[in-house]
């Protein structure tokens, strides 16, 4: 079961939230999925109302700043805090999504050759030992093969052996979704029961109507991963789900480390 978010105005406390089974369509009220949220289903009520303090975090995304490059795990910094990766094929927007999510244009590199992030890049922010991390690009470079081996085998040491990992971000285009690379890491963090959010991207190269159908179409083939604790509509150009997914990631970072 899922939880979709309809928005009732413009003011935060206004959202309503609403249970529905996301192997069917959604109910005529409901208007379009924009946010899809696991974790805040906490009874089997038809109908709550979000708490505006949820909104209201001390850690800014804002603050993030570049701070090492790794091509291989023991490059990384030292494996405590709290850290989120950014996941996605080198074509799904996954750079501009960091900016959006940052407010900064220049953080991830972004290119009209897409794949060409070739290193796991860290990025801190404004409390110790907290991180976002953008991983490379899969699927679309123009590298050789046993480069491309040499990225996967080193990005595979990291998800499984980075212990301050909190959670994966999985960037994929609304148009395009659930190609076999992102089926793979959904997979992945069912498996080792990572928390996985997905960023439906580019959102605003679709009408309203055809991304609403692509996301109840999203959420019913991934009913049954427990690991998906989000689902959102993204766009970087217009900011769409920019402020549910700075909630989402704050969550998962400000989380006690003995969570879960």
């Amino acid at each position: 079961m899922f939880l979709i978010v309809q928005p009732v105005g413009t003011d935060p406390s206004g959202w309503k939230l609403f249970l529905t089974a996301a192997a069917h369509s959604a109910p005529p009220e409901i208007g379009v999925a924009l946010y899809i949220n696991r974790q805040q289903l906490k009874s089997k009520g038809t109908r709550t109302v979000v708490d505006s303090d949820l909104t209201q975090k001390s850690l800014s995304f804002n603050s993030a700043r570049f701070l090492i490059s790794a091509s291989r795990l023991e490059e990384c910094p030292p494996d405590n805090g709290a850290e989120v990766a950014f996941a996605g094929r080198s074509n799904a927007g996954k750079s501009s999504a960091l900016n959006a999510i940052t407010a900064n244009g220049k953080l991830a590199r972004t290119s009209k050759t897409p794949g060409r992030t070739r290193l796991i890049n860290f990025f801190s922010l404004n409390k110790p030992g907290m991180h976002l991390v953008d991983l490379p690009g899969y699927g679309y470079a123009k590298v050789s093969r046993d480069m491309k081996d040499d990225w996967q085998q080193h990005l595979g040491h990291y998800l499984n052996e980075r212990r301050c990992l909190r959670g994966l971000v999985l960037v994929m285009d609304i148009r395009h979704p659930l190609t076999e690379f992102d089926q793979m890491m959904v997979e992945w963090c069912e498996h080792n029961q990572l928390p996985l959010m997905i960023l439906a991207t580019k959102a605003d190269k679709l009408k309203f109507g055809q991304a609403k159908t692509s996301m109840l179409g999203i959420a019913k083939k991934l009913k049954d991963f427990q690991c998906v604790e989000h689902l959102i509509m993204f766009s970087a150009t217009s900011k769409r789900g920019v402020d549910e997914c700075r909630e989402a990631l704050a969550d998962w970072l400000e989380a006690p480390d003995d969570a879960g």
